[in-house]
């Protein structure tokens, strides 16, 4: 996968425009890189949230630019899931996650969470992350909504355990890469910055103006 390039082209579509800005200044204090084995989240699991981290470093990995996780990005999908989403969607969340997370169980023949590495996450986020069909995708996004809808609606609803599946490793990307490009670290040093902007260029190449980097604003 080609992680870094995909953070620069792209775009914020978790499905939710604004996040608060006392969420987004957790992105902002990672001076020091948290310990997450030993971190206690505030609305995942101990284990949830151990091996989410895991896997938002596996999508944005340390390179030239600091992991996910050096920027304190779990912590902010913690704090985001908990107080930003809607006790639907957070019921939802936890249900594909949990199934996206027996599925890395399953094919590491591991048993608690706790014991998966890196190498573990990988094969399953790189099976749940391929480009789909414009067909599957629709279909897709019908299971999901009809599964919302009734649950909005106060009915009883289940969901297929692989579109649930897809559905979370998505989302945990496109909200990883959201709140990775919304840290100061990132936006300002990484990504390409004009705090006051300056001229309008209509049309232009990327690589003259900006070499190849997306704005960070």
């Amino acid at each position: 996968m080609e992680r870094r390039s995909a953070l620069k082209n792209m775009g914020m579509v978790f499905g939710y425009a604004v996040a608060t800005p006392t969420l987004l200044g957790i992105i902002q204090s990672c001076e020091k890189k948290p310990d997450y084995a030993n971190w206690t989240p505030s609305f995942f699991t101990k284990d949830q949230g151990y091996a989410m981290a895991q896997t938002i470093d596996v999508i944005l990995p340390k390179t030239d630019t600091p992991s996910a996780t050096e920027m304190n990005v779990h912590v902010f999908i913690d704090e985001f899931s908990k107080n930003v989403l809607p006790k639907e969607h957070q019921d939802f969340m936890m249900l594909k996650m949990d199934k996206f997370f027996e599925a890395i169980l399953k094919s590491s023949g591991k048993e608690s969470l706790q014991d998966v590495k890196a190498e573990d996450i990988e094969p399953v986020l790189a099976k749940y992350l391929r480009k789909r069909s414009p067909e599957e995708e629709e279909a897709h996004f019908e299971v999901i909504n009809n599964y919302m809808r009734a649950i909005e609606e106060g009915g009883e609803a289940t969901i297929d355990d692989e579109v649930a599946k897809y559905s979370f490793a998505n989302d945990l990307r496109n909200i990883s890469t959201w709140g990775y490009k919304s840290s100061e670290y990132i936006g300002e040093e990484v990504l390409a910055y004009l705090p006051i902007p300056g001229e309008y260029v209509a049309c232009g190449d990327l690589n003259e103006l900006t070499q190849g980097k997306a704005w960070s604003l």
